[in-house]
């Protein structure tokens, strides 16, 4: 296998206001984009062609990733005029795929971060001589997810809605993202409509008889659609719990973008992420966040569980526990902002204006 599909989904609203201008894709995590992480792993396992499938803004990748001769892979665009869904965008991008039918092709979801073994799905797929082979991971609470139920032979018996009873629960397999297809399946998808690979397309399959193989593989997982889940990848990047050979730097308790400023009695813990000409003044305690480029954080801040936007200035003395700070935004100092708060790109919050805790 040398050819794959990276889909980089829609405009990833869960994730504002992260950002003013850069698609979620984009937005650093461990100091590259994320989708540097998703093609250097493509890369490790042996892919040197990769189509990436965009339903928005392709100008804005193909300027940063170029050709991808930098990462040592072939990297062409396809762009949707009209959404298409995962199925759709897969066949869109197949008239970029050199395959032959009978070879396989490597689809992943530029939203997942993952440990999986690309090269043992690979394997997995040609020693079963299955036509579609699936990544699933097992997840302590299912009833967010459809489910996937497999054979003792790891081949899927069925696709299912979100379970609604506890009865429903008949595994807890979940489609976690990543495939690979014989190339013949993917040229038989529908063109030019929406098609849904969940609800269309593998069932369709199913119904008529084809091989879906289903590999479980209960390594790192983590879906990255939401501001908390991807400042705790961007962490778990930098711990190394989440491997990836783009992270610009050792694994650790930080990592500090070059041009980065910090005081030597600042303090930086749990995965920690600085980017470029940012600036960490005195006795700031930063716990598992990542600042964004050109960040400031005044002396005597506390920063967990955060992401904070380019250009964003924090006060001193204040505390950010799972908050969101958007680019350019402004918190003054001596404010207290907790339990997922989000604050918009560009606003300005006075000093001393949020608690949470009493005035004493």
């Amino acid at each position: 296998m040398t050819e794959a599909i990276l889909l980089v989904g829609g405009k990833g609203t869960r994730l504002r206001p992260l950002t003013v201008n850069t698609p979620k894709p984009m937005v650093p995590a461990a100091g590259v984009p994320f989708l540097a992480h998703q093609l250097a792993r493509a890369r490790a396992a042996g892919v040197d062609h990769v189509v990436m499938a965009t339903s928005y803004l392709a100008e804005v990748f193909e300027p940063y990733f170029g050709d991808g001769s930098e990462l040592g892979l072939h990297l062409e665009y396809v762009t949707e005029r009209e959404p298409l869904g995962t199925g759709g965008a897969i066949r869109n991008a197949a008239t970029r795929l050199r395959s032959a039918p009978d070879e396989p092709v490597l689809v992943f979801n530029g939203d997942i971060l993952t440990g999986l073994d690309i090269r043992g799905l690979v394997t997995a797929h040609s020693t079963a001589g299955a036509d579609v082979s699936l990544h699933l991971t097992r997840v302590t609470d299912p009833r967010a997810f459809g489910l996937v139920p497999t054979d003792e032979s790891g081949r899927v018996t069925a696709f299912l809605e979100k379970p609604q009873t506890p009865e429903e629960i008949v595994t807890d397999q979940i489609n976690a993202g990543c495939y690979v297809f014989n190339r013949s399946v993917i040229d038989a998808i529908p063109q030019g409509r929406p098609v849904s690979v969940e609800r269309e397309t593998f069932p369709g399959l199913l119904e008529s008889g084809a091989h879906l193989h289903g590999v479980v593989d209960s390594t790192y997982w983590l879906d990255l659609g939401t501001p908390e889940a991807f400042v705790r990848g961007s962490a778990d990047l930098v711990l190394g719990r989440a491997p990836s050979p783009a992270v610009p730097g050792r694994c650790g308790e930080r990592l500090v973008l070059e041009t980065a400023e910090v005081a030597g009695d600042a303090k930086l813990t749990g995965g920690s992420v600085v980017g470029a000409r940012s600036a960490i003044g005195d006795g700031v305690r930063i716990e598992g966040s990542a600042l964004l480029d050109g960040a400031v954080i005044a002396p005597g801040a506390r920063i967990r569980d955060s992401l904070i936007g380019a250009g964003a200035r924090i006060g001193a003395g204040t505390v950010l526990d799972g908050a969101v700070v958007g680019d350019n935004a402004v918190v003054g100092e001596g404010n207290e902002l907790r339990g997922g708060i989000r604050v918009w790109c560009d606003a300005r919050i006075p000093p001393g204006s949020v608690r949470f805790s009493s005035d004493q």
